[in-house]
């Protein structure tokens, strides 16, 4: 099968991950796979190498600063010119694929009618991030989603009926992350001991609950001599308002977070290994791929009680409610960690080789139905 599959970022994003992993995957079996997307700020490809078997297609990106409304709502003007770029780009190489599979709602909006992956649900205020959402929900041919509970709600929002294909994970790069040395060593003495957060300071991530939970972990014995160290951040939204108060609560607290920005992708199993543990606070996950990471690296996690995390994660995680129960998971693996044996084994059996084989399996069934002439069977019964 010749295979389309989109993202709207060249950076280090999970969606992007799971693009980027998922490709190559299916490249492995065989497939004849192309990954799109928009390169933004200059962009040519993407954060880490690509296996050379996958054609990338980075459609350049301008911020659309001759839109008359971008200067009121930069982010509404954003989100109109990725997906009239990228679906610019993409149509005349329609014809070129047999699937085209976006992974978000703005590449989904580019390249309908596509199948969609769900990864997870948000809720937006800004109109165009509204509107964009719906319609990559309601508008594709398929939807995939990436576990059970996601899928869950998207049956009971709309009605339909969505293919659960789990992520996958690459637990041998982040195990050997844990056995890497040399880039433990220097992260531990750039950073001492500290709690991780992967994902940025933006409210999904649940950023100022985190902060909340460390100031109160600071004041405890396990807390001593511990450094809050965020990774990443790279997004495409407008989270000033909240970095904002991030930032003056953070002073507020007297906590000086280390704020590393995009990690370049080599690093990043070494600085996972080397935490003493994850801090998971997203209000909203689809999966969790962060967290999945950190238990292969062997380092214990406390996460948001999410039904979607539950379901995904069982007892090989922490799970905490709020600023203080947070604090208290944290405490509790701080000065018991758990034995990593089974959250090593749950990201172990979570392949990206067994959700290609799970994906090329949908399309098949997608492709003959809608070569058939039916219509494939999305809505409830």
């Amino acid at each position: 099968m010749r295979i389309a599959l989109l993202t709207y970022s060249t950076r280090p994003r999970g969606g992007v991950v799971h693009t980027l992993a998922l490709a190559e995957a299916l490249a492995r079996l065989g497939e004849e796979v192309a990954v799109w997307t928009l390169g933004r700020g200059g962009d040519t490809t993407f954060f880490r190498p690509v296996d050379p078997a996958v054609r990338v297609h980075a459609v350049p990106f301008a911020e659309p600063e001759d839109d008359p409304r971008y200067a009121e709502d930069p982010v509404g003007a954003r989100i109109r010119a990725s997906i009239a770029t990228l679906g610019a780009a993409f149509e005349p190489h329609r014809a070129s694929y047999d699937v085209v599979h976006a992974q978000d709602c703005i590449s989904a909006n580019a390249v309908l009618p596509c199948v969609r992956t769900i990864h997870h649900l948000d809720t937006f205020t800004t109109p165009e991030l509204v509107a964009c959402h719906e319609r990559a929900v309601v508008a594709p041919t398929a939807r995939v989603c990436v576990s059970e509970a996601v899928a869950a709600e998207v049956r009971a929002g709309w009605g339909l009926r969505p293919t659960v294909i789990p992520n996958g994970v690459d637990a041998a790069r982040f195990a050997a992350g844990e056995q890497d040395a040399t880039g433990r060593a220097a992260w531990r003495a750039r950073l001492g001991r500290y709690v991780l957060a992967v994902g940025g300071i933006e409210p999904r991530k649940g950023t100022l609950d985190l902060l909340e939970a460390f100031a109160l972990l600071r004041d405890r014995a396990e807390g001593a001599g511990l450094s809050l160290v965020l990774a990443g951040g790279e997004t495409l939204f407008d989270y000033r308002d909240y970095r904002t108060a991030f930032d003056r609560r953070a002073d507020e607290l007297g906590v000086e977070p280390v704020l590393l920005g995009p990690v370049p992708d080599a690093e990043l199993p070494a600085l996972v290994a080397e935490a003493a543990a994850l801090g998971f606070c997203s209000t909203k996950e689809g999966f969790g791929l962060a967290a999945m990471e950190a238990l292969a690296a062997g380092v214990p996690v406390v996460a948001r009680d999410l039904p979607v995390l539950r379901d995904v994660f069982g007892a090989t995680v922490a799970y905490g409610r709020d600023p203080a129960t947070f604090a208290d998971r944290l405490a509790d693996v701080l000065r018991a960690p758990p034995t990593p044996a089974t959250g090593r084994a749950l990201a172990g059996a979570h392949t990206w080789d067994a959700a290609a084989r799970a994906h090329r399996e949908f399309y098949q069934r997608h492709r003959a139905v809608l070569g058939s002439g039916e219509e494939w069977p999305t809505m409830e019964a």
